[in-house]
């Protein structure tokens, strides 16, 4: 059933390879498929968790780099030295 209007029929023909060009597209491929979605996951949680770790591993160093140089502080300073020997004697 083709429209009767030429202008309308261009316009549905567009829409068709519009269409066409997102069902090719990457991202609608890999949700297409059940095992393609499941690994991406996979993989996107595993890059999410690495980088959780590193950064958390980060934020800790500077925070304990950052608290072992206030020693002139009375109360913090010794706290903060406290922590550093206990982190230094850990490793």
């Amino acid at each position: 059933m083709e429209p009767s209007n030429p202008d309308t029929a261009k316009e549905i023909n567009l829409l068709r390879e519009e269409i066409a060009l997102l069902n090719s597209h990457r991202f609608v491929r890999i949700h297409n498929s059940v095992p393609r979605l499941i690994a991406f996951q996979f993989v996107r949680g595993l890059a999410f968790g690495l980088g959780t770790v590193i950064g958390a591993t980060i934020l800790v160093s500077l925070v304990g780099l950052f608290l072992s140089q206030i020693d002139f502080i009375p109360i913090i300073g010794e706290w903060a030295t406290r922590i550093a020997n206990q982190i230094q004697t850990a490793d």
